[in-house]
């Protein structure tokens, strides 16, 4: 166990400190979905109107932006592990002895650190979108967006132990990451759309990662309309947490099978 541990705290410190060093990771990360909220914010608002009373497009928006962002990061950190092949570095891991498993939760918590300071910074934006920000919500949204990133990291790990090259996991991780977005109910409430629909956007994990970050934002104005309704029950933070966590698990459970079945 304790093997383990070390293994996590020096993986994890590897990939904080390789994006401290990486300056322009740290820029080109929010290029994406600072566009989607300024271009899809100015262009829907005054077509679309208010969302649900005292909330308007750019309100409803807004937390599902930064719980993209940290998918998009989470996803992506299994880049490092493909890196690490291509230069040999994770063939020396892999013989070092400590259990795969220490190996894939320190790539996820690491993924999780860099995932929550981005969607951390995200919330700079939140007074010019006409969110209010307080101390406690904060406190309540950075443990959501570690139970997130660790959980979604997981998906970029599984892809990342089959690829090769760089090319091929940006390629693969783009053709996954797009349809989670636009099937998440980031822009759009998922009750409200046609049942095809509604069926795969309840299906994407994402989408309750999007409701549990929205429901923080909006305390009291998330209702079974812009909500996340299954089975005629609205979901509550606590259970869109539940549901994401029970997917991660999984998908860090595959993934530490995964490398041990590849390597």
């Amino acid at each position: 166990m304790i093997e383990i541990l070390v293994a996590i705290r020096v993986v994890a410190y590897r990939e904080l400190l390789r994006f401290v060093q990486e300056k322009s990771r740290l820029i080109s990360s929010f290029a994406m979905p600072l566009l989607f909220l300024v271009i899809f914010g100015a262009g829907f608002t005054r077509t679309i109107g208010p969302m649900a009373p005292g909330v308007d497009f750019v309100q409803f928006i807004y937390p599902g932006i930064i719980a993209m962002t940290v998918l998009m990061n989470s996803v992506m950190s299994g880049l490092s592990v493909v890196w690490d092949r291509e230069f040999g570095f994770l063939k020396e891991i892999l013989v070092a002895p400590i259990a795969r498993s220490g190996i894939v939760l320190g790539k996820a918590a690491g993924a999780a650190m860099v995932a929550v300071m981005q969607g951390s910074i995200m919330l700079v934006l939140a007074p010019l979108v006409g969110v209010s920000l307080t101390p406690l919500l904060v406190l309540k949204l950075i443990p959501l967006l570690v139970v997130i990133s660790m959980s979604l990291s997981g998906m970029g790990l599984l892809v990342a132990s089959r690829m090769r090259s760089q090319q091929g996991f940006q390629l693969v991780v783009q053709l996954i990451i797009f349809p989670l977005i636009f099937l998440s109910g980031v822009f759009f409430p998922v009750n409200n759309v046609p049942t095809w629909l509604e069926i795969a956007s309840k299906l994407n994990p994402l989408t309750y990662a999007v409701d549990a970050v929205r429901q923080l934002f909006l305390a009291g104005y998330v209702d079974a309309a812009i909500g996340v309704t299954v089975f005629g029950h609205t979901m509550t933070v606590l259970q869109d947490v539940l549901v994401v966590a029970v997917f991660g698990f999984a998908l860090l459970l595959l993934a530490t099978w995964s490398f041990e079945k590849q390597e």
